[in-house]
């Protein structure tokens, strides 16, 4: 090895109104450790989002009680994506925060206190009783009941599209995507609220259906038409796999960044790197992809806001 044909480490040098870009650039040159793979990250995002790809987003819920929503909408409300997978509990905070407020908490309070007072804890942040089920059941169901005079059958996509168009928030991840014309795909859609919900009104109406297939075949239409895919995956668990699953029967993404916090010593799919995804077809052998380890809480804002500022 010649170590001089590889680039000299470089000090970040901060200085007084630097920008997230100058920054991320300062990381890059920095070549140190995630802060390297942050800013392999933002240049990827870059080209990605430039050319014409389909382009898919998948994220789980537990970031959308926190303020990261706002990040994740503002993609959306851009238009940076073409395609939404993510979980059921997205949908549920989502439309719960339109309506109620989440509330500061810490990851060390009392949880048997906090049950006895109907108080629900999700990390640090608490969600009340009242600011999640209730309203879920107060939203859905006199929406459910219109669209059964519809029609009895629905496919996944078109039941949240159909909430979605019903979202009065510029707040909301849903209301952006259903003005956009983003479609969201949710492949376990009964896991959460949204699904009780739907099996509630399910139990009352015996003829009422959600044929999920047809979110399955509206995938593969996307990913068969596609000419070039790319995706920003955060976390991992079904909406990771989905994302990858469906894009290797066009023998797999052209540009993957994936941030996560899981270690890939279990087997995980959450944890497992991206390069274990090219094995199976699911990452093209010459993508342009990374792999960043850290909280999507932390790593998400400071990326995003750089990517906006360069394009």
């Amino acid at each position: 090895m010649n170590i001089e044909e590889h680039i000299p480490v470089k000090d970040i040098k901060i200085h007084e109104g630097m920008t997230a870009g100058e920054l991320m650039d300062e990381l890059y040159s920095s070549g140190g450790f995630v802060a390297k793979h942050l800013a392999v990250a933002e240049k990827i995002l870059l080209k990605m989002f430039k050319e014409e790809n389909t382009t898919f987003l998948s994220f789980p819920a537990c970031i959308i009680a926190t303020g990261t929503r706002g990040v994740i909408k503002e993609i959306v409300r851009r238009k940076l994506v073409d395609v939404i997978i993510t979980t059921c509990g997205m949908l549920d905070h989502d439309i719960a925060r339109s309506f109620k407020n989440y509330y500061h908490g810490s990851f060390l309070m009392d949880d048997t206190a906090l049950h006895r007072e109907g108080v629900n804890r999700l990390g640090n942040v608490l969600v009340p009783n009242e600011s999640y089920g209730v309203v879920m059941e107060n939203f859905m169901m006199p929406i459910l009941e219109e669209l059964y005079k519809e029609k009895k059958e629905w496919g996944g996509r078109e039941l949240i599209d159909e909430f979605a168009k019903r979202m009065n928030n510029e707040d909301s991840i849903l209301y952006w995507a259903h003005k956009n014309k983003i479609p969201i795909y949710v492949p376990g859609i009964t896991d959460g609220s949204f699904g009780s919900q739907l099996w509630s009104f399910r139990e009352m109406h015996p003829d009422f259906r959600v044929d999920v297939l047809k979110d399955e075949h509206e995938l593969a239409d996307i990913i068969f038409d596609a000419k070039k895919t790319g995706a920003l995956m955060i976390g991992g668990g079904i909406s990771k796999h989905h994302t990858i699953w469906w894009n290797q029967f066009r023998d797999g993404l052209d540009y993957a960044v994936y941030i996560t916090t899981a270690v890939e010593w279990d087997g995980s799919l959450s944890g497992a790197r991206v390069r274990e995804a090219v094995s199976w077809g699911k990452v093209r052998e010459d993508a342009k992809y990374v792999t960043v380890e850290g909280d999507a809480t932390v790593l998400l804002p400071l990326l995003i806001t750089s990517v906006l500022e360069k394009l």
